[in-house]
């Protein structure tokens, strides 16, 4: 079948001239390149990775992830949890104090809490935080806001109760959500309050100022708790979509890290930058999203068909060059709790009875080739997602589809998967809030509308997600949840692909990064030599 596939290949095999290294930026502060621009740096509407690595310089949540990935006090220095698991009592730092110099308070998280789930702020996420007693009820607005099961007992004791025993909920305090505001900020500015001059924080750093397209200059906190053992003196940020220009800047001593590879260099990357090449396993899954409102992607034998000619092994080998690994389920592997995924049940036919069935599947939903199936494809401009696209463009092709594509800028693809415009096919992916198979799975609940981008509905998935959400018995659970993805792979509302290993480019001058399985590196555990 490679054969089939070379075009998409030449695309992504243009050779670069890379300019030769020179030295980088000042000691002490991180040059540190992003994939693409924040939307939001409200964490009540931020929704990608790029605004969760900044929004976790500039606030601390009552829990964070350590250098190793493991999760460790923040905010709160300390927490008791009862036996019944669905009380926790978080005992705030006694030096914990905003970029300004005022005390961090219990009071503070309530009042940030209460506004991501208050339904006028209309955050994305916030069925993240449903396993708070009355989450769901506050957010739907069935109940009062001040209703929601947390308050501060005191100005340094915060009490939050459970809708129900949740094992993950620790790990979901390191979410977004989770950060708190300062609430004078939100007084003052209202919905304008997350910009450089404004916002104050809690965090190791920060914002000093913010040019869209440009960059992001953060400067260390003096009020941060655990100041004098943050070696940085600031951080720049540079959004940078093209990968091959993240490369040459790297190479040129322009940037100190990059969290991607361009595909079309990894044989160079890997043969000259061996000691900065950093492949390690990560929770992250690349799917493309059928929008299931209408005709012909209402029908999962048209969803099947498409994913079943797709060859996996080709896109991770061949395109992405073994950064990624060939995906047949919806989770990734990796998570403990969870065990093996749950995988496509053609997953062990030859691509050739794949494609047999597939056509089969086509013919039935009424497509061959007296009557095509034309679809638009959106993606964002990152090369190495315009190679997986042009590859799985020449794959349908078995089937007789013809494919337009939409290619925009990372900002503003997400934004349009937001907006809920109707679309064909979209590029997406998921990198894990926190280590737990619901994380993904609720990507496919109707009662998730804020992401779930293919506007999937299905009785009998939102049954199994409600019930594995009230299971105590771990096991039990385990079991609800591999039935429920079943379902989604049967049904193939997501399209599923790969499954991410974390490749990131790292200076050597950077002392402290580690590889971590969430792929999360926060500046306060890192220093910079000269």
């Amino acid at each position: 079948m490679a054969r089939v596939f070379a075009a998409a290949v030449l695309v992504v095999s243009t050779l670069l001239v890379l300019a030769p290294p020179t030295p980088g930026g000042a000691a002490g502060i991180w040059r540190r390149g992003e994939t693409a621009d924040p939307g939001s740096l409200d964490p009540a509407k931020a929704t990608t990775v790029v605004e969760e690595h900044i929004l976790n310089e500039l606030l601390e949540g009552l829990v964070v992830y350590d250098a190793k990935g493991a999760l460790a006090p923040g905010a709160a220095d300390s927490w008791e949890v009862s036996a019944d698991g669905l009380t926790y009592l978080f005992h705030l730092r006694p030096d914990a104090r905003w970029s300004n110099g005022a005390p961090v308070t219990a009071d503070d998280f309530v009042f940030s809490f209460r506004r991501v789930m208050d339904p006028k702020t209309g955050s994305p996420y916030a069925n993240i935080l449903y396993t708070l007693r009355n989450g769901e009820a506050v957010n739907v607005g069935k109940v009062p806001v001040d209703q929601l099961g947390i308050r501060a007992k005191t100005a340094a004791t915060l009490e939050i109760a459970l809708e129900h025993p949740a094992p993950y909920f620790l790990a979901q305090l390191t979410h977004t959500t989770a950060l708190p505001v300062y609430p004078p900020d939100v007084a003052r500015f209202g919905a304008g309050f997350a910009r450089a001059g404004r916002l104050t924080g809690n965090g190791a750093f920060v914002l000093k100022s913010y040019l869209p397209n440009d960059s992001m200059v953060l400067e260390k906190n003096p009020f941060f708790h655990d100041a004098k053992n943050v070696a940085l003196d600031g951080e720049v940020i540079l959004p940078i979509e093209d990968h091959a220009a993240a490369l040459r800047r790297f190479l040129a001593g322009e940037i100190d890290s990059y969290d991607d590879v361009p595909i079309g260099q990894i044989a160079y990357v890997r043969g000259h930058l061996a000691d900065s090449l950093k492949i390690a396993p990560s929770l992250g899954s690349y799917f493309y999203a059928f929008d299931t409102r209408h005709k012909p992607f209402d029908d999962a034998r048209v969803r099947q068909a498409l994913s079943m000619v797709i060859d996996r092994e080709f896109l991770a080998n061949q395109i992405w060059g073994g950064t990624m690994l060939p995906g047949y389920s919806f989770v990734p592997p990796g998570i403990p709790s969870y065990g093996a995924p749950s995988t496509v049940r053609w997953k062990d036919q030859s691509i050739f009875d794949r494609e047999d069935e597939a056509k089969r599947l086509m013919a039935a939903a009424g497509y061959g080739p007296e009557h095509p199936l034309r679809l638009s494809f959106r993606t964002n401009q990152s090369e190495n997602h315009k190679a997986t696209a042009v590859a799985i463009a020449d794959m349908w092709k078995v089937l007789g589809v013809e494919t337009e594509f939409i290619v925009t800028d990372a900002p503003t693809h997400y934004a349009f998967l937001a907006s809920k415009a109707p679309f064909d096919v979209a590029r997406s992916g998921w990198f894990a809030d926190y280590p737990d198979a619901q994380n993904y799975l609720f990507l496919g609940q109707s009662d998730n509308p804020g992401l779930d981008y293919s506007h999937f509905s299905d009785p009998a998935f939102d049954a199994l997600m409600h019930e594995a959400a009230v299971t105590a018995d771990a096991a039990k659970r385990q079991a609800i949840l591999h039935e429920a993805e079943a379902i989604l792979l049967d049904q193939q509302p997501y399209l599923v692909l790969m499954s991410y290993q974390a490749s990131n480019l790292v200076s050597p001058k950077l002392r402290g990064w580690e590889t971590n399985i969430m792929d999360l590196h926060l500046g306060r555990y890192v220093s910079k030599r000269p």
